[in-house]
């Protein structure tokens, strides 16, 4: 990293102190904690919870409600357009909620916000608030927050379905009655829509056995009853067969059977028209079988709506409307037109956002809006009175006008310097004139004023959601520059050859005055604390705070040594310095690439196929290695460069799995002839593996490994093709054949290509049986050009010692490096560039960063089919680190070779990887669609989440890499790069 132009001693191999030692293992774990806690910032920022306490539920002021009862059917997974689009005959899938639509009732698209996954999508429905996406990793069948919902605030809610979803919701309330199916019934491998009818036949036993239970039917005839029916089967089959198959077109048919059922059997029963009636969805589902993001195909659900209170259809002639500029949670525009296959432009389309039902279906039943609700009440499916449309407007928004008062008044008294809404100062002005307005019969002003109160009463809310931003944004900012100037002044201070003298003169000036400067951050930490515990800020506020605090103290610390670094850099020649300039240029550039790859993941076809020409061309100019080197990187780049150009929603086609395995096959083959050959420019890679036979029957039982696993894809395809279920000797065989396959890598001979073959055909076999399509083959092309890197690698070592040494000894037959390793020098910083180029790859090579999120059933099918999100979560986790594990392995390999201290190389990669984080930090947006502020936060999240189980995949595959020798060619003398 720095060198001197005047003559110098040679410098000797570096050889870390204890003192280093122990100060590095406190700055991994400073490392660690810091990402771990400021990744918890987004939370704070973004994700906190909006729930508070301590408000007055706001009943609507109505002489009777529209409704003594409401039946709630949620379909979970049940897209809107499989939904309204005829079949394949012209015949539409919903004919009785179809008539509804056309003869009794109101209809729309619901427009559900990011994630779109089961948990959020109901709370939203039911309490009318998007909850945070923490929150669904706290736990599905308990509330990690108490949150109210149309639930609480009935007088009695019936409830059955999943034993995921109901129990959220009814499991604590006392004036409940439920009931759920073993979650052994949510099996992938059959029909699931048997679990849309064993909600209803739940229920309608227990209105049977009202007939001789007289306190029953006493609960049944009361009013404010809420009956609500969790339809899992569209999503079970959705996930299993996709939203195209039979059985998911069929189960659309299913949930409109039970709609009707249940709509007889209610009218049958009270026959007094006073029943309600509300059906929509959660969620969507995409074509692969998967949802959490915020695709149409994820957000619009339908929703009709029928029953007491609820008006008729409104035809209308279509005609197309301007864009009023409003926009819905999934930033769907307001009036988008209707597609024509629905055959619905003359009935009156109208769309809410998903928090809308909750206080729709309060209303319909006279129930207060929940109090943590922020869904606006959508009249248009309301048949009031002026004077009671009002009402309910009015009590809608005082429920969310007391959210905004409540937070302003808690945030208020912990403030010792109180910023309020300035809009809502005159509120309970505002609220006087909506009052007179009512008095006097002016129904339509009052409307208006309170809709804009609501308005602005939710953009009150918003303003103090986010309150903290800019401290909490300026505090992590100067927390990670602090980190990034930590890092860089201890590579400088112990892994390069800056004169020992300059760390001499600054020993002196540390110990007289690091007493000091600690004095003084601690004071500063304290003076900090006391103002954050006078606000009342939570412990993490104080964690960001004192983090960045102690950071800075240590720079300062070392400031005489930064001094001392300056005047040494500005001694160096001129030509030091541009080199030095030019090198951080390309590396931003490089850093700044990446970040651009993660909105386009296509940028890395143009980076392999530009990488291909430079790699060859320094190969054969430069290196002056054998042609063929320079031919097999120029092809394994361009291989690799064409599997960005596929969709990230990798489509299936089992047929590339198995020709994957083929492939693995011959490419460890080649890779196990290399190991044999003798060609000077790897061996490095070789010679300690000279006495090891040709063929081992390792790399034997290896390849048999891989050839099953191809087999048992196959087999696994057939039988879910036939709608059979997969066997458990089959289940059984495939997780013997994947945990085995990663042990015996351990067994392999310990020179560096073999035991990266090795490596390379051990995690083959749980890829294979984890893949569906061509990112099997990416396995292949990935592992080609890293082995592409440790060649060249090892061929500029071999041609920098032939160029570099004027006296040289032989090579020493079976001579093992004592892994002497030399200080880094400028030259190095390509080590961890490249390396963390290949790991985005790894990542981005077959997906995106929703892929984590993403649900394909398939790449567990063969494992397992009972539903376990938990076990399938794990599968599809452990099937993106295979690829980010080879890259180590191989990272690991080429720290040996050259022989460069792979801790250090690792703090490299932690700085590059903090300069991308800090970019994504502020690319962080809080406005635009929620899909938009999403993938923003998910970028920072992966890229600073790297920088953690980096260390943790570094641990894990020191296991395969520790004991790898590397031959080396004994000099007397080295030059210095």
């Amino acid at each position: 990293m720095a060198g001197r132009a005047r003559p110098q001693p040679q410098p000797q191999p570096h050889s870390p102190s204890a003192s280093t030692r122990r100060r590095e293992r406190w700055l991994v774990v400073l490392g660690v904690a810091l990402h771990a806690v400021y990744m918890l910032s987004i939370f704070d920022i973004y994700f906190k919870s909006p729930i508070v306490h301590g408000m007055a539920p706001e009943p609507p002021r109505f002489s009777a409600p529209p409704a003594k009862r409401l039946v709630l059917l949620v379909a979970d997974g049940l897209r809107a357009d499989k939904f309204f689009e005829p079949d394949e005959r012209g015949r539409y899938r919903a004919p009785f909620l179809r008539g509804v639509i056309e003869e009794k009732g109101r209809w729309g698209v619901s427009h559900a916000r990011p994630p779109t996954e089961s948990r959020p999508g109901h709370v939203a429905i039911i309490a009318g608030f998007y909850e945070d996406p923490s929150a669904v990793t706290k736990g599905w069948k308990a509330n990690p927050v108490e949150f109210d919902s149309v639930f609480n605030q009935s007088r009695h809610i019936i409830s059955f379905g999943s034993p995921d979803i109901v129990p959220i919701f009814c499991s604590s309330l006392p004036h409940s009655t439920w009931g759920t199916y073993p979650h052994e019934y949510e099996d992938f491998a059959t029909d699931a829509s048997f679990l849309d009818h064993w909600s209803f036949d739940q229920f309608q036993g227990l209105l049977n056995r009202s007939f001789e239970d007289a306190k029953l039917r006493q609960l049944l005839l009361q009013d404010k009853l809420v009956i609500f029916l969790h339809l899992l089967g569209c999503d079970t089959n959705g996930h299993a067969h996709r939203p195209y198959s039979n059985i998911y077109l069929n189960n659309v048919k299913v949930v409109d059977q039970i709609a009707e059922s249940m709509y007889n059997l209610m009218e049958s029963y009270f026959n007094d028209n006073q029943t309600a009636y509300v059906f929509t969805a959660d969620h969507g589902m995409s074509d692969k079988g998967s949802h959490g993001d915020g695709h149409p195909s994820n957000t619009d659900t339908p929703l009709v709506a029928w029953g007491a209170g609820i008006r008729s259809p409104k035809f209308l002639a279509y005609t197309d409307k301007p864009d009023d500029g409003f926009r819905f949670v999934d930033d769907h525009k307001h009036d988008m037109p209707t597609p024509q296959d629905w055959a619905l432009e003359g009935f009156e389309r109208v769309d809410v956002n998903q928090a809308d039902i909750a206080p729709l279906m309060a209303t319909l039943v006279g129930l207060p809006c929940p109090l943590n609700s922020v869904g606006s009440l959508p009249t248009h499916y309301l048949k009031l009175s002026k004077a009671d449309e009002v009402e309910a407007v009015l009590a809608n928004t005082k429920q969310i006008l007391n959210q905004f008062l409540r937070k302003s008044q808690m945030k208020q008294s912990s403030s010792l310097y109180f910023k309020p809404f300035k809009p809502l100062a005159n509120y309970s002005l505002v609220l006087d004139q909506i009052e007179d307005l009512i008095s006097a019969k002016d129904y339509e002003n009052a409307m208006k004023h309170s809709e804009e109160l609501r308005s602005m009463a939710l953009a009150g809310l918003h303003y103090f959601q986010t309150y903290d931003w800019f401290m909490l944004m300026t505090t992590i900012t100067l927390g990670y520059i602090g980190w990034m100037v930590n890092l860089i002044l201890h590579v400088l201070q112990s892994y390069t050859s800056f004169p020992a003298n300059l760390q001499k003169r600054t020993q002196v000036y540390a110990k007289n005055t690091s007493v000091k400067v600690y004095i003084v951050g601690c004071f500063i930490m304290g003076f900090s604390s006391i103002i954050l515990l006078l606000e009342k800020s939570p412990l993490l506020y104080h964690a960001y705070l004192f983090m960045t605090i102690f950071l800075w103290t240590r720079i300062v610390q070392n400031f005489e040594f930064i001094k001392a670094v300056w005047r040494e850099l500005s001694n160096m020649p001129f030509k030091y310095t541009m080199n030095l300039l030019n090198i951080s240029v390309i590396a931003l550039f490089i850093l700044e690439f990446l970040v651009m790859s993660f909105f386009d993941r296509k940028l890395y076809t143009w980076c392999f196929l530009i990488l291909g020409i430079l790699a060859s061309s320094c190969v054969a100019i430069f290196i002056q290695a054998s042609s063929a080197l320079a031919v097999y990187v120029w092809l394994s780049c361009w291989f690799l460069s064409l599997f960005t150009l596929m969709p990230a929603e990798i489509p299936e086609n089992n047929n590339l799995v198995i020709f994957s395995g083929a492939l693995i096959i011959l490419t460890a083959m080649a890779s196990r002839w290399m190991a044999t050959n003798n060609n000077n420019f790897w061996l490095y890679l070789t010679r300690a593996n000279k006495q090891d036979p040709q063929f081992s029957k390792l790399f034997f039982v290896q390849v048999v490994f891989v050839a099953i696993s191809s087999i048992m894809v196959w087999i696994s395809t057939s039988h879910r093709s036939q709608n059979k279920q997969l066997h458990p000797l089959h289940q059984m065989i495939n997780w013997l054949i994947a945990g085995f396959a990663m042990v015996l890598p351990l067994f392999s001979p310990s020179s560096v290509l073999s035991r990266l073959t090795s490596i390379f055909l051990g995690f083959a076999p749980p890829f294979l049986l984890l893949s569906i399509g061509y990112e099997a083959v990416f396995y292949s092309a990935f592992a080609m050009v890293l082995m592409g890197w440790i060649f060249v690698e090892s061929a500029n070592l071999y041609c920098s010692e032939q160029n570099g040494s004027a006296r040289r000894s032989s090579i020493v037959e079976g001579s093992i490096f004592g892994y002497d390793e030399r200080c880094l020098q400028l030259s190095d910083l390509r080590i961890p560039l490249l390396f963390t180029i290949l790991f985005n790859v790894a990542f981005f090579g077959t997906g995106n960063f929703a892929s984590i999120a993403s649900f394909e059933i398939s790449s567990v099918y063969r494992f397992i089919t009972i539903f376990s999100p938990f076990l399938m979560a794990a599968l599809l986790i452990f099937k993106l680190f295979i690829p980010f594990m080879l890259v180590i392995c191989t990272f690991s390999a080429i720290t040996k070779v050259v022989r460069i201290p792979r801790l250090g190389c690792y703090f490299l990669v932690i700085l590059l990887s903090d300069v991308m984080t800090i970019h994504f930090f502020f690319l962080v947006r809080n406005t635009g669609s929620w899909m938009e502020i999403g993938n923003s936060i998910s970028h920072f999240g992966i890229v600073s989440a790297q920088v953690v189980f980096v260390l943790l995949l570094f641990a894990l595959t020191n296991i395969f890499t520790k004991d790898i020798e590397v031959s080396s060619r004994q000099l007397s003398s080295r030059k210095v790069m």
